[in-house]
């Protein structure tokens, strides 16, 4: 989704949705006060792009952002108001990523749950798509270096990888054989406005 194009196609192929409901989707829900755990939003990007261009039989959608550039996208037909859309609408996409862990005593490594959400606007309302994506990883510490300081992890599949760690005061209290839970959400999220009043 680097890209304003391929966000606009994922979220018109994912369906449609209201801002406030990915809102929701998108916040990883608090890990209990006893555990050590930490959030970071790692991204968060907000676009905006008038309709330019709009084949009904075809539809195809023709935007152009602030800067001038162009871009085309096919709604799919998951978007139900699409007939809503006019040339001159504002269509406003926004991007966000993030991250939450919770370190657990003991345990093992469990492989990635990947859960995706989306939903439908109400019959008439203006075209508004959405998409969000959690996938969830438990890893175990196999080795702490404080020094460095860095983390070595175990995943389900046997691999290990290390990491730096930013803030070592994390570490206090994490042994080797603990458990690492790691949430990562991804949030796509677009609505249209009618074109403003000349």
């Amino acid at each position: 989704m680097s890209s304003f194009r391929t966000s606009m196609t994922a979220a018109c192929l994912a369906g449609t949705l209201t801002l406030a409901t990915v809102a929701g989707a998108a916040t990883p829900s608090a890990a209990p006060a006893a555990a050590q755990s930490g959030e970071a939003v790692i991204a968060s990007t907000t676009v905006t792009a008038t309709v330019t261009k709009i084949d009904q039989k075809t539809r195809e959608v023709t935007v152009k952002t602030e800067d001038g550039k162009e871009s085309s996208f096919v709604a799919g037909p998951a978007v139900v108001n699409f007939d809503q859309m006019k040339v001159g609408d504002v269509i406003t996409a926004k991007y966000a990523e993030a991250l939450v862990y919770e370190v657990k005593k003991g345990g093992t490594a469990v492989a990635p749950e990947t859960t995706v959400a989306g939903g439908a606007a109400a019959p008439g309302a203006m075209p508004a798509g959405a998409v969000a994506q959690q996938t969830t990883v438990t890893v175990l510490i196999t080795a702490i270096d404080t020094k460095a300081p860095s983390v070595t992890f175990q995943g389900p599949g046997g691999k290990t990888k290390t990491i730096k760690v930013l803030h070592p005061e994390k570490l206090q209290g994490v042994k080797v054989g603990d458990t690492v839970q790691v949430t990562y959400t991804e949030a796509l999220a677009i609505t249209v406005d009618k074109a403003p009043k000349k």
